[in-house]
């Protein structure tokens, strides 16, 4: 289990993120605002959280309002933000973007406090995933037990800002996290869960650690050169796709949170084109090109870890 030092530098990143939220929040609402516009998605109900995504209905908002609710959206981190009956094992994105003139000093500051935002943002998320030491399975709970109710995803999300961009137009996107990964990595890793000795639900201690032994025994028996990899499918996420016309250059950016788009006060400074982000419909999903995927046999289905090997 995690140190006392350990526990008390947590809780102080934690304190000093809301701090830094609430400072970005109080400093964006005095700005000059030129135009907002968000898009709220459905919210995912208890025991629904992994069920297919193949519609979902988009709400769009613009201006003062669309920019009230991204500034709350931003320190929306603990469960009890959200209604009863929403699931806290699926985090609440809120696609859209906040465009706001700015002279030198605004820009300045706006992208110091931002950095500061990410800046503990990725300090909380290391303490609790790599510091700890802790395993997956076990994150849960050590969090819970000193920041009661806290959703991690939204926690560790960063903020993106854009600099003069001439238009921000949003659409959906499908992919799977794919990850190579070494027969002794699966093994270390199984066996830090194995050491743990902790359960995870519904199973006793005893279940768990024979499930966690059948998959290293699994893992085992491939032959040394049976490649290995996690594939694991990934929601449909909306995104952003920003163009800047001096460098003719677009640049695609996941956008779980609000875009912030700084743009400097200039004689010839221009509003940037905001496009609208579509309903999503699975059946309307058109590939340009899908590649023909190598063919893999799961080996242990809790992991989405996949082999090259025939089982």
């Amino acid at each position: 289990m995690a140190d006392y030092d350990l526990i008390a530098r947590m809780n102080g990143c934690f304190n000093e993120l809301e701090m830094a939220l609430h400072d970005l929040g109080n400093f964006l609402s005095k700005l000059e605002l030129l135009q907002a516009r968000v898009f709220a998605l459905p919210e995912i109900a208890k025991g629904e959280e992994h069920n297919p995504a193949d519609k979902i209905a988009v709400t769009p908002y613009i201006g003062e309002a669309a920019q009230e609710m991204a500034l709350q959206h931003f320190q929306r981190l603990f469960i009890h933000h959200n209604n009863e009956n929403i699931s806290s094992k699926s985090a609440v994105r809120l696609p859209g973007v906040l465009c706001y003139a700015v002279d030198a000093a605004e820009h300045q500051s706006a992208l110091l406090l931002i950095e500061e935002v990410n800046k503990l943002k990725a300090e909380l998320e290391h303490i609790v995933t790599v510091e700890s030491g802790l395993a997956r399975e076990q994150r849960f709970e050590f969090v819970h037990t000193h920041l009661c109710g806290l959703i991690t995803l939204n926690a560790y999300r960063s903020v993106t800002f854009l600099n003069d961009p001439d238009s921000v137009r949003f659409g959906w996107a499908n992919k799977h996290i794919i990850k190579n990964i070494s027969r002794g990595e699966v093994l270390a890793m199984l066996e830090k869960s194995l050491n743990a000795g902790r359960a995870v639900s519904p199973y006793t201690r005893e279940q768990w650690m024979e499930n966690i032994n059948r998959e290293m025994i699994d893992v085992k028996r491939l032959p040394e050169h049976a490649a290995l990899k996690f594939k694991r499918p990934v929601k449909v996420q909306p995104i952003a796709r920003v163009w800047y016309r001096n460098s003719q250059k677009q640049v695609q950016h996941p956008c779980p949170l609000p875009l912030i788009a700084l743009c400097q006060k200039t004689p010839m400074m221009q509003v940037p084109k905001l496009g609208e982000l579509p309903d999503y419909d699975v059946t309307t999903i058109k590939h340009k090109y899908k590649p023909q995927s190598q063919p893999l046999s799961l080996l242990i289905k809790r992991l989405h870890l996949y082999t090259d090997y025939p089982l």
